[in-house]
C-alpha cells in the first residue's frame, strides 16, 4: 500500500514532464491503434468473403470479358445453386472527385449471393421491375445525401456515353465489416444502350459471382467451371472469393509491410522518450532514493517504486491514445471514405494499447530502475541533481 501511494505521487511530481510524456505516449498510441486499423481495414474484404461464394473471371486478366453465355454452362455444374454477373462501371458522379464503386450488375440473382446486403422486400421488388433501378450502400447515400427516388446521373469512362439511374434501395451491412459504400444497377439497362451504340461491348460479363453448396468441394467445382471453356476464346480462372480478394490485396504488399514497420518504429520512439523521462527522474531523485536505503528499503523496493511510476505515465498515456482513436478513426475515414469503405477500430486493438504501454513503461523503467537499486548510500547522497 505505501509503495502504490509513492507511485501515484511520483507520477505528478514534475506535473510539465509528467502531462509531456503522458501526451507522447497518447500520441504515439493513437498512431498505432490508425495504423492497425489501416491494416485491418485493407483486408477487410478478404475477411468479410464468404466460404460459399466462388468468383469466375477471364484467365489472362480481369480486364478482359467473358461472354454472357457462360452463364447457363455454369449454373449447370454440380453443386452451383446460384449466379450472378457484373462489370466495373467506374462512371464519374459530377466530378472526378467523388469516386466510388460502381457495379452493373445482373438483377437481384446476384444481390441475393450477398445476404450481407440487407434491402426491404419493396426495395428488392423495386431494383427487380425497374430497368432503371440503382441501390446504394447506407454510406455512400449519406455521403451525398441520397434518397429514395433520387436521379443518378453517371458520366460512363470505361463505356462511352451517359446514363441516369434512379435510386430504388439503400442497402445495410448485417456486420460492421460489411462495405456500406458500393453502388450497384441493372447490367441490362447498360447492355441496352451499349447494343445500340458500341455492339463490340455489349453481352459481356467482367465476372461471374457464383453461390456453391458445400464449400468444401470449392477447388472441384472451380476445376469443373474452368474445365468447360477449356481451349476457348475466352478460358476462365475461377477461384474462391477470398483468393479473389487477396489477389487484389497483394497487388499492395509493400504499402502494407511498410505500415507495419512504421507501427513498430512508433512503439521504438516513444520507448526512448518514456525511458529518457525515467533516466532524468531517477537521476534527479538519487539522494530520495539513498535515503530510503538508510530506512531499510531494499532494492527491490526502489525498483518496484521506479518501474510503478513509469508503467503508470505509459498506462495513462496508452488509456488516452486508445480513447482518442475513435474520433481518430472518424476523421481519418471521412479522408478516404472512397478508398477504404469499412474503418473501425477493432476490440483486438483496443486490447493490445494498455499490453503494449505497460510493456513499453517497463521496459523504460528497467536500466535506471536497475542503477538505483544497485546505486550505494553514499553515491546517492553525494548526487547534486
Amino acid at each position: 500500500m505505501e509503495l502504490l501511494k509513492l507511485v501515484l505521487r511520483n507520477v505528478f511530481r514534475n506535473r510539465l514532464r509528467s502531462m509531456l510524456t503522458i501526451l507522447g505516449v497518447a500520441i504515439a498510441m493513437l498512431a498505432f491503434s490508425i495504423l492497425r486499423t489501416l491494416v485491418g481495414a485493407w483486408y477487410i474484404g478478404v475477411e468479410a468473403s464468404s466460404a460459399h461464394r466462388l468468383v469466375t473471371r477471364n484467365k489472362i486478366s480481369l480486364i478482359y470479358m467473358l461472354p454472357l453465355a457462360y452463364r447457363n454452362k455454369i449454373l449447370q455444374v454440380r453443386g452451383v445453386n446460384g449466379i450472378g454477373h457484373g462489370v466495373w462501371y467506374g462512371g464519374i458522379y459530377k466530378d472526378k472527385k467523388n469516386f466510388f464503386a460502381q457495379f452493373a450488375v445482373s438483377g437481384m440473382d446476384y444481390m441475393d449471393l450477398y445476404p450481407e446486403f440487407v434491402l426491404k422486400d419493396s426495395e428488392k421488388k423495386a431494383f427487380e421491375t425497374h430497368r432503371n433501378a440503382a441501390i446504394a450502400g447506407r454510406r455512400l447515400a449519406q455521403r451525398f445525401n441520397w434518397k429514395i427516388g433520387d436521379v443518378i446521373p453517371l458520366q460512363g469512362t470505361i463505356f462511352p456515353g451517359n446514363i441516369e439511374l434512379v435510386l430504388k434501395g439503400i442497402y445495410r451491412g448485417a456486420r460492421n465489416n460489411v462495405d456500406e459504400s458500393a453502388f450497384f444497377f441493372r447490367y441490362d439497362y447498360l447492355n441496352e444502350k451499349l447494343r445500340k451504340s458500341f455492339p463490340d461491348m455489349a453481352d459481356k460479363a467482367g465476372w461471374y459471382m457464383v453461390r456453391i453448396k458445400d464449400p468444401d468441394r470449392a477447388a472441384e467445382i472451380s476445376l469443373e467451371i474452368d474445365a468447360l471453356f477449356k481451349s476457348s476464346l475466352a478460358e476462365t480462372h475461377t477461384e474462391t472469393e477470398k483468393a479473389f480478394q487477396l489477389g487484389f490485396v497483394a497487388m499492395t504488399d509493400a504499402i502494407i509491410a511498410a505500415i507495419q514497420v512504421i507501427s513498430i518504429v512508433v512503439i521504438a520512439i516513444i520507448l526512448i522518450v518514456l525511458a529518457n523521462t525515467m533516466a532524468m527522474t531517477a537521476r534527479e531523485r538519487s539522494a530520495e532514493y539513498a535515503v530510503l536505503k538508510t530506512l531499510g528499503f531494499g532494492p527491490w523496493f526502489l525498483f518496484m517504486l521506479i518501474a510503478g511510476e513509469s508503467a503508470s505515465l505509459a498506462l495513462i498515456g496508452g488509456i488516452s491514445g486508445a480513447i482518442l482513436s475513435f474520433p481518430g478513426a472518424m476523421i481519418f475515414q471521412a479522408q478516404l471514405q472512397s478508398i477504404l469503405p469499412v474503418f473501425q477500430v477493432e476490440r483486438s486493438t483496443l486490447a493490445l494499447i494498455p499490453a503494449v504501454s505497460l510493456t513499453v513503461g517497463l521496459a523504460a523503467a528497467l536500466v535506471p530502475a536497475i542503477r538505483v537499486s544497485h546505486m550505494s548510500i553514499s553515491e546517492g547522497l553525494r548526487h547534486v541533481g
